[in-house]
């Protein structure tokens, strides 16, 4: 009886996001840019726990160089950025196709991702959540090169159908992030293109490098797959461009392993070389990031002090103990 209650409630909240989805839909671009500000200051002032913690990321990240008005203009700014971009979700479908895109993304410095897509072999594409992460994906499907995302499903089955159905529209596809890494290697191994968030805390036994100069947990599988796998590790965004519907979609970083040192330090020097790109990203639109949600929730154990030598005659009686014992 339990679970049929949980059902009933699942469906009961997709029917409702359904037809919200389809009065967004309904509107234009513009009055959905003016909808988003009016819910972005509604849940500025409701939400107080994201609040806090963005503004406490924010004096993790830029200690004395921003007061708390530089950092509340800034989280008000993620607050409307975020709402934005949630309008824009439901419009690209409509908006972004091969003979329209130009209309609405610029692209930068694209070269070398296009030249690796055309030569074929395994590639894994990153970036954080920053700008519409979810254009990118939906655009290199619209492009005819689709990528195999990891993403964490909805706990909500009926949700979780139509947000997949969303992102597979143009061949994308998803792969869970529990539970799915023989997929990963799938992927890598015929030679396809696998993207991920790369920004989120990996937990205690993650591997720490540095972001905005504090230890940050971050996954380690990525570096290892990039490693194993021989895949360039390429470091995107899409950042928005003004207060309309147009985005610069670029590339920070094209990272290969083969110029790596072939040592076990080279995972370390991997996972820093991507997460300082994306850092670069966020310093140029923080309130293009996403810093509701708590990068650094885990730091590094402190290391237990070493134990003190024992004095010489200590063990040397230690040590005639030992050989008694032995003798016995």
């Amino acid at each position: 009886m339990k679970k049929r209650r949980v059902a009933v409630l699942d469906y009961s909240v997709y029917l409702i996001v359904r037809l919200i989805v389809c009065l967004m839909q309904a509107l234009s671009i513009e009055r959905s840019y003016a909808l988003a500000r009016v819910l972005a200051r509604i849940a500025y002032r409701l939400d107080a726990r994201h609040r806090k913690v963005a503004d406490q990321n924010l004096i993790l990240a830029y200690g004395a160089e921003l007061d708390a008005a530089g950092r509340d203009r800034i989280i008000k700014g993620v607050y409307e950025h975020f709402f934005m971009v949630l309008m824009e979700i439901l419009h690209i479908p409509r908006k972004l196709r091969p003979t329209t895109w130009r209309k609405y993304v610029t692209l930068v410095n694209y070269e070398p991702v296009l030249n690796g897509l055309l030569d074929g072999g395994p590639m894994i594409m990153l970036t954080g959540h920053f700008g519409n992460w979810e254009m990118a994906g939906y655009l290199f499907g619209a492009f005819g090169f689709p990528t195999d995302s990891v993403a964490r499903a909805l706990d909500n089955p009926y949700l979780d159908r139509f947000l997949r159905s969303f992102r597979e529209r143009t061949g994308q596809r998803l792969i869970p992030k529990k539970g799915g890494y023989d997929d990963m290697l799938r992927v890598l191994r015929e030679g396809g293109v696998l993207s991920f968030l790369a920004d989120q805390d990996a937990g205690q036994n993650g591997m720490y490098v540095d972001f905005f100069g504090r230890p940050a947990s971050t996954h380690k599988a990525i570096a290892l797959l990039a490693i194993e796998h021989e895949a360039p590790i390429v470091v995107g965004y899409a950042r928005r461009v003004g207060d309309r519907f147009h985005y610069e979609v670029g590339c920070e970083l094209v990272a290969r392993p083969d110029e790596l040192t072939g040592t076990a330090a080279d995972a370390q020097l991997l996972t820093q070389r991507f997460t300082s790109a994306i850092e670069r990203i966020v310093r140029r639109d923080p309130e293009q990031y996403l810093w509701l949600h708590r990068r650094w929730k885990h730091q590094p154990k402190p290391k237990k002090p070493r134990a003190v030598a024992p004095h010489p005659s200590h063990v040397k009686e230690s040590t005639i103990a030992q050989e008694s014992s032995f003798a016995r």
